[in-house]
């Protein structure tokens, strides 16, 4: 017997798709802003299209395969239970695979760390009828997405089937970025359907709840131009400062209705022609992040500069000295990963035994993304005290170079920008802590 499940698809989907996917174009595009439910509502089309065809199978990509399982892999597993076909289906990780239990068909997921790789994929049951390539901002080119894309598509299916490709992405600040110039030439090419949408087109009550329309306010108020860029999807170009400096907010002292719950520090260690950083930076019960101490030691114009011993000397007694004023340790003490190469770090070793966290960083452009959204929140002071005013002096000063903001690669001038980059290597370490990763 033929089970049957009644679902209110029309209570998750906003009318506004309703263009987007009853439309017969075979290259779906969704961009927009935070919040527009537009990966949500393609994961609900992929399942309900995938239990149509019982030989189908979905081939669901990201630019690196280790972000699958907090994003796509999650995201077609919340569709599949608020369809209510959970019962059809077999959730594996390794690899990341949802099989149909019935028929053997799958969702699979995968990374698009080697694109060639790929072109080589078997599929044992079936063939592969929908691709979704999500965050495609992500790539590099669109090359790189054709690659995979050709592959699947070139292979002829059963009379009346077609391969159905889905792209969703935020568009970039930058419109000379790969993909604002791409997606252009894509609104009128025929088998093309380009759509955008913003949390405003979230007409259905019950989806997006009101601490984070609330959220969403707050970064209006804060930084309108981010707001346009985070949840309109604005391309609002790169400008040249890149930090707002009003949105950091300078204190006397630790507000008395608020205290500190960690302590964490942000490093950047240059060698003997470059500064060496440090950032002792406080979170508060309130989520207020603080900037209480800096370490800065520059070398240039010295004739006598300091060995990676001393300075190894100088952080820990530095450090020392910020656990006595704030009473307590460090929760996490980020610093660069290439400084695990550095003589400083083999110093830190071999005279105190400590080791800091290396971050893995990401593309300059995204690890500023990040400071700027949380600076978004109006959540971030700096003690106004003399050792503080480096911090306030490069982060206002910071920006991009001109020669290289009218292209796909934007640069920094890297010129005093070390607590810059500590900051970001902080925060990049921190997502989760900050409320800026779930």
């Amino acid at each position: 017997m033929t089970k049957q499940i009644n679902v209110d698809v029309n209570a998750m989907i906003c009318p506004h798709f309703d263009s987007v996917l009853y439309d017969h174009s075979l290259n779906k595009v969704l961009k927009g802003g935070r919040g527009s439910t537009k990966s949500s509502v393609i994961s609900l089309q992929l399942v309900m299209d995938f239990l149509k065809d019982s030989n189908a199978n979905v081939l669901v990509l990201r630019k690196v395969a280790n972000t699958i399982e907090l994003s796509v892999y999650e995201q077609i597993k919340w569709a599949i239970y608020m369809l209510h076909v959970d019962s059809f289906f077999e959730f594996k990780k390794s690899p990341y695979r949802i099989v149909d239990k019935r028929n053997g068909t799958a969702f699979y997921f995968s990374g698009v760390d080697d694109p060639q790789k790929l072109k080589s994929m078997i599929i044992a049951k079936g063939y592969v009828r929908y691709l979704w390539f999500e965050e495609l901002a992500e790539f590099d080119s669109w090359q790189e997405v054709d690659t995979v894309r050709a592959s699947f598509t070139r292979k002829n299916l059963p009379p009346g089937a077609h391969v159905v490709t889905y792209y969703s992405y935020n568009p970039p600040k930058n419109p000379y970025d790969w993909i604002n110039e791409w997606v252009a030439s894509r609104q009128t090419m025929p088998g093309w359907f380009v759509d955008h949408s913003t949390y405003k087109d979230v007409t259905l009550p019950n989806i997006l709840s009101q601490d984070y329309l609330d959220e969403i306010n707050t970064v209006k108020s804060n930084d309108f131009d981010y707001y346009r860029w985070m949840y309109l999807g604005d391309v609002v170009g790169l400008g040249t400062n890149i930090y707002n400096a009003e949105l950091f907010h300078p204190l006397k002292a630790i507000p008395e209705d608020d205290d500190l719950v960690e302590l964490y520090t942000g490093q950047d260690s240059g060698q003997q022609v470059s500064a060496t950083t440090e950032l002792n930076i406080g979170l508060t019960r309130k989520g207020k992040v603080i900037l209480l101490n800096t370490y800065y030691y520059d070398p240039v114009g010295k004739a006598v500069k300091k060995a990676p011993s001393d300075i190894a000397k100088d952080l820990h007694d530095t450090e020392q000295r910020w656990r006595d004023q704030w009473g307590r340790g460090f929760y996490k003490q980020s610093a660069d990963s290439a400084t695990s190469d550095f003589a400083l770090d083999h110093e830190m070793y071999k005279q105190f035994n400590q080791r800091y966290h290396h971050v893995a960083k990401t593309e300059k452009t995204k690890m500023i993304d990040n400071v700027q959204n949380l600076l978004a929140t109006g959540r971030v002071y700096y003690l106004d005290i003399p050792e503080n005013q480096i911090f306030i002096e490069q982060h206002r000063d910071y920006r991009w170079d001109e020669k290289t903001v009218h292209s796909d690669n934007p640069k920094v001038v890297k010129e005093n920008d070390h607590t810059c980059d500590a900051f970001q290597y902080f925060v990049l370490d921190n997502l989760r802590d900050l409320g800026l990763k779930y």
